[in-house]
């Protein structure tokens, strides 16, 4: 057995963090850990494997590890002749949205292996054939697809329970958060983790919850408003401190754009607070050198727009030429 980022289990926490090599409770088979000082599957794991199954819940993002732990398996299984099955799953943020910045070459990382953007709308099927096409793996594979899904579908309208996919993604309001929310991780600003409503709350010890949630509800962002907090979080960022900040709730999540509302979100703390708000310095995700946002948005321009203080709108717009192109691309590899 093969296990992610969160353990084969999903029970372990997050960056960094590396998940150890285990033996599994039942079964007593070797689990191996692909988040660990392995994150490819080695000739030796192979021995004695025709075919590799994979069976992962990916969440719709670009910034998500699972994802990348298979394309690292379709290496693999093409170096050492092991031909790939890839279960398909549902996009629970579902597969009709495409929103963010496209990921620009020499800002590669194990949260981003492709030129692809925050909001990606598609299925893990679909991603493991463009990966594995138009990107070139070209490993032996196969897709079971999916019966009874649309595009159109979040998670909670397929009839099926919500299965945390890491201890981090607890419900679908955090995964329609997370396109957008994951940059938070980027800044000294909490995202909620330790908390349970991780990507949904946003804050630091030093923020005031009511001036921040008026001035972003002002602004009128579709499908969201915000409503000023005070959290406690367990552990990660400011364990055990008071954060004043706010509640991201989604209110209509047809019109809700995850990745423009975070932009925004952090422009009005990098301007509320520009002697307390810093970027997160390395390491990151294995990045030793490369600063954690520019890793997330995929390139770094983020950090030079608001330092030259471009407005969130126009960072906003500056990605759409871009998305019109992965689109073209993307539309070859829709299975629904």
């Amino acid at each position: 057995i093969f296990g992610p980022q969160h353990g084969f289990h999903s029970d372990s926490q997050d960056n960094m963090v590396e998940t150890p090599h285990r033996i599994h409770s039942r079964y007593g088979v070797p689990i191996f850990s692909l988040y660990s000082d392995i994150r490819e599957p080695t000739e030796e794991m192979f021995e004695g494997i025709d075919v590799l199954v994979i069976d992962l819940q990916d969440v719709g993002t670009r910034v998500y590890t699972y994802i990348y732990t298979m394309a690292n398996c379709l290496r693999a299984a093409k170096k050492h002749g092991v031909k790939v099955i890839v279960c398909d799953r549902p996009n629970p943020i579902t597969g009709r949205e495409v929103e963010g910045p496209i990921l620009q070459p020499g800002y590669e990382s194990f949260v981003g292996q492709f030129p692809i953007p925050l909001r990606h709308g598609m299925t893990i099927g679909e991603l493991a054939k463009l990966f594995n096409e138009h990107f070139g793996i070209r490993s032996q594979l196969t897709i079971n697809c999916l019966e009874g899904w649309t595009r159109t579908k979040y998670f909670d309208e397929i009839e099926m329970p919500w299965v945390m996919p890491s201890p981090n993604l607890p419900t679908l309001d955090s995964a329609l958060a997370y396109p957008g929310a994951v940059l938070v991780e980027g800044t000294n600003l909490s995202e909620g983790r330790g908390t349970t409503r991780p990507f949904e709350l946003i804050g630091a010890p030093w923020v005031i919850g009511a001036e921040i949630s008026e001035q972003l509800n002002k602004m009128t962002l579709p499908g969201v408003c915000f409503r000023p907090v005070q959290f406690n979080p367990t552990h990660q960022k400011y364990a055990g401190q008071l954060c004043g900040g706010c509640q991201i709730h989604i209110i209509d999540r047809l019109k809700f754009t995850p990745v423009a509302t975070m932009v925004t979100l952090l422009q009005a703390f990098y301007r509320s607070y520009p002697d307390k708000f810093e970027w997160r310095n390395p390491p990151y995700e294995y990045e030793e050198l490369k600063l954690p946002i520019d890793i997330l948005f995929g390139s770094d321009r983020l950090r030079h727009q608001f330092n030259s203080n471009i407005q969130a709108t126009e960072i906003s717009a500056g990605w759409e030429d871009e998305l019109k192109g992965f689109s073209k691309v993307r539309e070859r590899y829709l299975l629904y």
